[in-house]
């Protein structure tokens, strides 16, 4: 794993390669009492021809950055993050499951390690990154989830955190999560706080709408979290002749879509099969996978994995 540390001048170190095990903190460090982290969440790929693909990790680093001033932390320059990422990533490339059969989940983490027991920034901070090989998401190509909208609990509130990666929005769907799994739902659909009935996102992917040849998703307000893999379906959609409209989307237009789907670094597109709200449940293609979820996912995947030729400059490639 990758390790670098930030002191009180807000500049980082070289950073080294060491073996992924414990790290010491501190009791008092600021992530553990008052929850100063961020992470971000990243793949590499494996091509037919041994070279080894990242997909747009100068996005992940940006919004680091752009976290890291939410939460008064320092963060590594878009360089040393994507140099990192290239270290780590080729330290561990024997771990990068075969071509089709999964990637190699990078996970950056940063945090405020130094000792601080009054409430107030940390006086150090540590960049660590560590990797693990995950197999594809759904082991029989794409299966449709079922959701449940939440309309008590709120992942995120305007003002908030909600727009940035930072650990404690994870542990704040928790428990809704388990009720719903529970009850034998996929995942949660949360509302917006204020009118209860603008869609959000799922506990940790966006969310799209379908109806016609327009695709909808809620618009980057400061309560959704950007998603890179959002971004790119949206550049995508649009390429092969979609409208798409970043916008307030109702829960009512959502029970009227033709289709709907999530997007998110570990599923890249998972269509929802069935969306309950208020005890309605309303299905959607009759629990296959959507003719345009299916369309974009094999679009992106094939330009991850280097299947397809890289026509929007995204993928970084490693030898």
């Amino acid at each position: 794993m990758y390790i670098a540390k930030c002191g009180t001048d807000g500049n980082f170190s070289e950073g080294e390669m060491v073996p992924f095990g414990p790290i010491a903190l501190s009791p008092s460090s600021g992530v553990l009492n008052y929850g100063q982290g961020l992470f971000e969440g990243l793949k590499a790929y494996k091509k037919t021809d041994g070279s080894i693909l990242l997909f747009r990790p100068e996005e992940n680093a940006e919004r680091m950055r752009t976290g890291a001033e939410r939460m008064c932390m320092p963060a590594p320059s878009v360089e040393q993050f994507i140099d990192a990422v290239k270290q780590t990533v080729l330290a561990n490339k024997r771990w990068i499951p075969p071509t089709g059969k999964g990637s190699l989940y990078i996970r950056p983490l940063l945090m405020g390690s130094g000792a601080v027991l009054g409430l107030a920034p940390a006086p150090e901070y540590t960049f660590i990154i560590f990797v693990s090989p995950v197999g594809n998401y759904f082991k029989e190509g794409l299966a449709p989830i079922n959701l449940i909208v939440e309309d008590k609990f709120h992942r995120a509130t305007p003002g908030g955190t909600g727009g940035v990666k930072t650990i404690g929005n994870y542990a704040s769907v928790l428990m809704a999560q388990k009720i719903a799994k529970e009850k034998g739902y996929s995942d949660v659909l949360y509302l917006d706080a204020v009118h209860k009935k603008y869609l959000e996102e799922v506990s940790s992917c966006n969310v799209f709408v379908v109806k016609d040849n327009v695709i909808s998703t809620p618009a980057i307000k400061g309560t959704i979290l950007p998603g890179i893999t959002r971004k790119s379906i949206i550049d995508v959609a649009l390429s092969k002749g979609f409208q798409v409209e970043e916008r307030l989307v109702s829960v009512d237009e959502l029970l009227d879509a033709d289709e709907v789907f999530c997007t998110g670094t570990a599923v890249v597109v998972s269509p929802v099969g069935s969306i309950t709200y208020q005890g309605k449940r309303v299905e959607y293609g009759h629990q296959g996978v959507g003719v345009v979820s299916q369309q974009l996912y094999t679009s992106l995947t094939s330009l991850q994995m280097g299947q397809t030729e890289d026509w929007m400059g995204w993928t970084v490639q490693l030898n």
